[in-house]
């Protein structure tokens, strides 16, 4: 979905002017034709998220209750000692892992994350990767869902900072607004430090879920 500048910078808490100072630079993904910049909400949302930065949710038509983190994760599963020494077997294991509707076939989901890493990592830093569907339409589920997978061996995804990655947490959700709500809630809850160092630290599952349900206790209300 494409964005007005006063959208986008409402979306990024920037002002309009900081805004298309960033977008000047090529700090910030948009497309210009004939002098007249573009922004799309999905680019938006995935540029903040792999910057640790705070977006607000987005506001669509649709859906009354939006789910929280926690409520997606224990739809998902938390996996610990996911196999696999290159990005596409670890792929390949996580889409195994995943709780997955009957009606969805592995190897198109699997064929849709490469697809995605081709266009560039979802590596986001901190050994962190969060693989998903560019267009939540392609997969018609029920209801999100968000599985963390801990890697049997860190490989390497193409991390900005250079780390290599030992835990993924990847989403399919039934719309866009609700996958984009999940990617600002997962980005929140990746700046807690007590969150985060139940990631480091490969916690159990009770205890990752305690954390990310005493995020959502304390985070924004959605919009």
């Amino acid at each position: 979905m494409q964005l007005s500048v006063r959208d986008a910078a409402r979306l990024l808490n920037l002002s309009e002017r900081a805004l298309m100072e960033r977008v000047e630079k090529a700090e910030i993904p948009s497309q210009r034709v004939k002098g007249r910049y573009f922004l799309n909400r999905d680019e938006l949302v995935e540029w903040a998220t792999a910057r640790g930065l705070a977006v607000q949710s987005p506001a669509d038509v649709g859906e009354t209750r939006l789910p929280t983190l926690g409520d997606a994760l224990v739809a998902g599963g938390i996996v610990h000692g996911l196999p696999g020494r290159n990005k596409d077997a670890v792929l390949r294991h996580l889409v195994e892992s995943m709780p997955l509707p009957a009606d969805i076939d592995p190897d198109f989901l699997h064929s849709v994350l490469l697809a995605r890493e081709a266009l560039g990592s979802t590596a986001v830093g901190d050994g962190v990767a969060v693989p998903h569907p560019r267009s939540p339409i392609l997969l018609r589920v029920p209801s999100a869902l968000v599985t963390l997978c801990f890697l049997e061996t860190p490989i390497d995804f193409g991390a900005v900072d250079g780390k290599p990655v030992q835990a993924l947490f990847s989403m399919i959700s039934p719309t866009t607004r609700i996958h984009l709500h999940l990617l600002s809630r997962l980005a929140f809850a990746l700046r807690d430090p007590g969150f985060k160092e139940c990631i480091v630290q490969r916690a159990s599952a009770t205890e990752i879920l305690a954390a990310a349900r005493r995020i959502e206790a304390s985070a924004p209300a959605a919009k």
